[in-house]
């Protein structure tokens, strides 16, 4: 006896047709159908199609397994019975390729026993049979619902930090306003994109926001920071790995890669990366393929590269540290991010702007920083940028037992600023020139060594000096 068809027929005769808006979404979902019958897969894939998802069919679960090698999915419907297979068999087996997915169960009446199981085994949800267009409908948005609610996960977290993505895109500086304008046509186009700067002027942030305008912006946001993993286990947090590919690998695991399906994948301090980790990256920036670590099968994914750096990669190249094609690779549309130092106009805006922050964290509404204190801030060269003027606010709003907060809250190294920055030619001193031009310097190199080098001092002569001007 032919099993029954759903009735999603409806939707071939254009009758409960989906919405305008089901069909126009930005991002569509891809949508992995297995099921061992043609015209349920055909039935079910008009649905999905017309509620705005990207749609792969298979009829078995060797071929389902196939399909999700091909390049990640959003979502696997699994019909329970596959021929003489099972789908709960298949939705382990799936889940074992990417944990992310989000499976769902076809079942008939008579077996919601069986779908429970299956969600017990991993399975999202379930979809019985007969079913609507208006049901499949709901159960992708749901879903998409709730990947917008994971992927929004990390940039709320980031406000609570104190660092407000939105503070950062409202300046006063010529300068930062044209990286902004730079910043906002990338995001329409999905091309790489290198944010250069000094650490803690706000790369990150930057990331995110190209992310949020971009048409990507449903999708996932995934950062990899490359100084903290070694060459191999960054190939492998970057791309996945196989059971017993190397010693601890006691599963398969996919990587941050598969993570960023369809999204957005940061990679911080990308001069960081080590020569194997440049070789895969290359190649997946060349053809969107990779391999996991330990396996031969070739996997693709269509991901957004955005990298950060406050090296001089073009120094790197030079010494064979950096490859000249990766950086080619990397550098499509470059951003510069100029230092606080260079956006004086910004620094009490800023201030203001994380002040109030922590004083609502701190149940403290009346902070607020004393006349004397603005000149200060305005005048100090912020060598640590906007990384370090967060945290001398939040310093000064924690430990000051007053409301108002004069020079004296914060570090000797701040309050004992006087003035203007010193140029040269200007009315300073000579200690004033040698202290603005060491902590400049000493931001922009990558170690205390280098710096020293390029002073023409040694090291223990620079840690002297530095301790010196930063008042400890």
């Amino acid at each position: 006896m032919a099993r029954q068809l759903p009735r999603c027929y409806l939707a071939v005769t254009g009758m409960d047709a989906p919405p305008q808006d089901a069909v126009s979404h930005p991002t569509p979902d891809r949508v992995l159908v297995v099921d061992d019958e043609r015209n349920i897969r055909s039935m079910i894939r008009v649905c999905l199609e017309q509620a705005g998802c990207e749609v792969r069919e298979a009829s078995s679960a060797e071929a389902g397994l196939a399909a999700l090698a091909s390049g990640p999915v959003d979502v696997a419907f699994v019909d329970l019975r596959l021929g003489t297979g099972s789908g709960l068999d298949l939705v382990p087996a799936l889940l074992a390729e990417d944990p992310d997915l989000d499976v769902v169960v076809i079942t008939a009446y008579a077996s919601i026993d069986t779908a429970m199981e299956a969600v017990r085994r991993g399975a999202r949800d379930y979809l019985p049979k007969p079913f609507t267009p208006a049901q499949i409908r709901a159960l992708v948005e749901r879903l998409r619902e709730r990947r917008r609610l994971r992927a929004r996960v990390e940039t709320l977290e980031d406000r609570l930090a104190g660092v407000d993505p939105d503070a950062l895109l409202e300046t006063r500086s010529a300068a930062m306003q044209a990286a902004l304008s730079l910043l906002r046509r990338a995001a329409a186009s999905d091309a790489a994109v290198l944010l250069r700067g000094e650490n803690g002027t706000g790369k990150s942030v930057l990331a995110r926001a190209l992310h949020r305008l971009s048409p990507r912006s449903e999708k996932p946001l995934v950062t990899v920071s490359a100084p903290t993993l070694s060459d191999q286990l960054l190939v492998s947090e970057l791309f996945g790995h196989a059971r017993g590919s190397f010693t601890g690998a006691v599963r398969d695991a996919s990587g941050k890669v598969e993570a960023a399906e369809g999204g957005t994948l940061f990679l911080d301090e990308i001069g960081e990366l080590g020569p194997t980790t440049q070789a895969q990256l290359l190649r997946f920036l060349q053809e969107k393929a990779y391999d996991r670590v330990g396996e031969t099968r070739t996997r693709h994914a269509d991901v957004r590269i955005v990298s950060a750096t406050n090296r001089e990669l073009e120094a790197d190249v030079r010494s064979g540290r950096f490859r000249e094609d990766l950086l080619y690779r990397l550098n499509v549309v470059e951003i510069p991010v100029p230092p606080l130092r260079e956006r004086r106009e910004d620094i009490l805006p800023l201030a203001r702007g994380m002040l109030r922050q922590f004083a609502a964290s701190l149940h403290r509404p009346g902070l607020d920083f004393a006349p004397e204190t603005i000149p200060v801030l305005e005048s100090y060269p912020w060598p640590g940028n906007v990384r370090e003027l967060r945290n001398a606010v939040e310093r000064a709003a924690i430990v000051w037992p007053a409301d108002t907060l004069p020079p004296a809250a914060f570090p000797e190294r701040i309050a004992a600023t006087e003035g203007a920055a010193p140029v040269l030619g200007g009315p300073f001193t000579l200690d004033q020139i040698e202290r603005e031009h060491i902590l400049r310097l000493m931001a922009t190199a990558p170690t205390l060594d280098e710096a020293a080098r390029l002073l023409g001092i040694d090291a223990s002569t620079l840690w002297r000096k530095r301790k010196k001007f930063e008042g400890g």
